[in-house]
């Protein structure tokens, strides 16, 4: 049986909030968003064409969680938004009102600009070369 990376857990601070940023924004489609009871929803967000990983955006619980919301890797690039079309989705999501925070570059693994998503996680737009 091969494997592969089914689930990352992203914490947020509101679930609503979150679907919002992800569905509109980037333009993820919402998989699940089920009641698990004492306000705990399990919420799984993929992106357009994506089928093997997804995300499940965990509500923060507690002050330790709440601090590292928008901050899971110490400031370090998180995720990694693979597109098949760099031009296209860059200028889609710059209109959608995604905060890039450099101008696109084309490295030798291929094009790639680092943007922000609604809590300050770092992702990279990347186009394989």
């Amino acid at each position: 049986m091969g494997q592969h990376v089914g689930l990352i857990a992203l914490l947020v601070r509101d679930y609503d909030e979150a679907i919002d940023f992800y569905t509109q924004k980037l333009g993820f489609n919402l998989v699940e968003d089920s009641d698990q009871g004492g306000g705990r929803r399990w919420v799984v967000i993929v992106p357009p064409g994506g089928n093997e990983t997804r995300l499940l955006l965990a509500r923060a619980e507690g002050a330790s969680q709440q601090a590292r919301v928008g901050d899971q890797t110490g400031g370090r690039v998180f995720l990694f938004l693979m597109t098949d079309d760099f031009a296209r989705d860059h200028e889609r999501l710059s209109a959608a009102g995604v905060v890039f925070l450099e101008a696109p570059r084309h490295e030798r693994y291929g094009s790639v600009a680092v943007f922000e998503d609604l809590y300050g996680n770092k992702w990279d737009l990347l186009q394989p070369a």
